[in-house]
């Protein structure tokens, strides 16, 4: 795996934004990994060791998350497909088959990516994200959410218990950084919270009803995602394949990798014929 870094143009009232890539290497059509809110590039690793083998596999964190720039100036969707746009031409993937693979809030930004800019991708694996809104409430959860922290966690064995433990939890407690009496976060409590405002007030439905390509959705047995809004997703956009995770939560391609990588292999196969 080699790393390197992109710049995301100027935005409305913004300065440039450094993202923090990870490009995980192969050979066949391209897959763009975008993580969930608060999280990073290396959750991907598993998943992208599974597909370095038949795909080029690149991540990148987010803006405002991991070694991205962390206190960007604007954090709005607009800002988050923008930065797609520019990992994309990065590493020249616009029109070469790519498919963009989002867990949560990064599912909805590939999302809104495929559907305004068609261009840029082949497909869609979405999971555990859709259109579904507004969520008034949501702005609030976070901030409770990262509230709870015990921060500074003592230790990397402390982190992943608060975590869950298991696979997920060593993906959480990895992306915390050294500092000053054990491990701290790479995000900022008002930095997430603005990132998700636009959830609190909107749905994406009519960005959904421009997505063009086909997509794969994946809902873990246990997650945050409702059936019925999988569903609605299928019935406006019949190119649309539902799977459900055995015993995975919300961060279905941590807590049942294998399951993830089943899904997406055989739904990436069906594509090349």
């Amino acid at each position: 795996m080699t790393v390197t870094d992109a710049e995301e143009a100027y935005g409305p009232g913004s300065g440039p934004v450094r993202l923090f890539c990870a490009d995980h290497g192969g050979d066949g059509p391209p897959l763009l990994l975008l993580h969930g809110l608060a999280g990073h590039c290396g959750e991907w690793e598993a998943l992208a060791a599974r597909f370095a083998a038949t795909h080029r596999v690149i991540a990148f964190d987010a803006r405002g998350s991991g070694a991205s720039t962390r206190r960007p100036g604007d954090v709005t969707r607009a800002a988050h497909v923008r930065d797609v746009l520019a990992v994309a031409r990065r590493f020249g993937l616009a029109g070469k088959d790519t498919v963009l693979v989002g867990q949560s809030m990064g599912g909805l930004t590939a999302l809104l990516t495929a559907a305004a800019h068609p261009e840029v991708c082949r497909a869609l694996v979405l999971i555990e994200a859709g259109p579904a809104g507004p969520a008034p409430e949501l702005p609030e959860q976070i901030g409770r959410w990262l509230d709870s922290w015990p921060v500074p966690f003592p230790d990397v064995e402390a982190a992943e218990a608060f975590f869950g433990g298991g696979p997920a939890g060593r993906a959480w407690a990895a992306g915390l950084a050294p500092g000053p009496g054990g491990l701290h976060p790479r995000v900022d409590r008002d930095v997430m919270v603005a990132t998700v405002q636009e959830n609190a007030h909107r749905d994406y439905w009519d960005a959904w009803d421009r997505v063009r390509c086909p997509a794969l959705v994946l809902r873990g047995e246990n997650g945050t995602m409702q059936p019925d809004e999988a569903d609605r997703m299928r019935g406006r956009h019949p190119v649309t394949r539902i799977a459900v995770i055995p015993g995975a939560g919300h961060d279905a391609h941590l807590d049942n990798t294998q399951a993830v990588y089943g899904e997406m292999a055989h739904y990436l196969r069906d594509l090349q014929q």
